[in-house]
């Protein structure tokens, strides 16, 4: 009768740990499967900001081909990743402002139309009505000698034009004002977005096979300038989200080959709030 006992206990202790470890079992590789996506989500993130930084290197490099100055970040970006069960993947990217010496402080001052060549015009005009000083005149002129690139650019080929016949006209190199004029200097704000629109699109592209993104699931981006005012640049206040969103198929059929990448860029969605 005892050994009856034990061998019961002993097969409902044995059945009993079996079902522990079954019911450990999924819960062990849903813990893997959630470290390999929050893998693959920051690896994306990480992709994401340097998509951002690649877009602030190639509006600098636009505008340095035009006016002498270093344009930064004002800090890092940053991107977050969430995956929504029956959505797809979600991820919120902070753009920084792009900041800049020379070229921004001057669109800055000048966004009420003072206009450069105007301001350079009153200040020789002061200099040369008040007592002669050698010293101020000679100030003035390597002022004029510094910034006469930068208002070549910003004015165009016609600054000399524009002035009044009376006042000699800014020292301009003639490689400034020959060079074709870029939409950049027209508003550096809006090529900014533009170039970081661009990456991030790319990116989307590139680098979301390891997001695996079913047919029916969407990939989101949702891109948003800090609201910090910068301290050198002007205030974007027309600062706006940008949403770009890539369907699972279109994704797919990218990745394997059978649209190009400019068919697939015409497939995603692009909206700005």
């Amino acid at each position: 009768m005892k050994t009856s006992v034990a061998l019961g206990f002993g097969a409902a202790l044995v059945t009993s740990t079996g079902l522990a470890l079954m019911a450990q079992a999924p819960t062990a590789n849903r813990t893997a499967s959630d470290r390999q996506q929050r893998y693959r989500i920051g690896v994306m993130e990480r992709v994401l900001e340097g998509a951002v930084e690649h877009g602030a290197a190639v509006t600098r490099d636009r505008l340095q081909a035009f006016l002498p100055a270093d344009m930064l970040l004002s800090e890092n970006a940053h991107a977050r990743g969430f995956r929504l069960e029956g959505y797809g993947m979600f991820f919120d990217v902070s753009v920084p402002d792009l900041e800049g010496t020379v070229p921004w402080t001057f669109r800055a001052l000048d966004q009420n139309n003072l206009g450069l060549d105007a301001a350079l015009r009153t200040l020789r005009s002061y200099i040369e009505s008040a007592a002669p000083n050698t010293s101020v005149q000679q100030a003035l002129k390597r002022i004029e000698l510094q910034v006469a690139p930068v208002a070549a650019a910003l004015s165009g080929p016609d600054l000399a034009a524009n002035q009044p016949a009376a006042t000699a006209p800014l020292p301009a190199p003639p490689a400034a004002v020959e060079r074709p004029a870029d939409a950049i200097l027209e508003n550096p704000q809006e090529a900014y977005r533009a170039e970081v629109r661009d990456a991030l699109m790319d990116a989307m592209l590139e680098y979301s096979r390891g997001l695996s993104i079913a047919p029916d699931e969407w990939l989101t981006i949702a891109a948003l300038r800090n609201d910090e005012r910068p301290r050198l640049s002007p205030a974007d206040s027309d600062a706006r989200t940008t949403v770009i969103k890539a369907h699972g198929t279109d994704l797919a059929a990218f990745l394997g080959g059978q649209i190009s990448r400019d068919e697939a860029r015409k497939r995603m969605e692009v909206r700005v709030f």
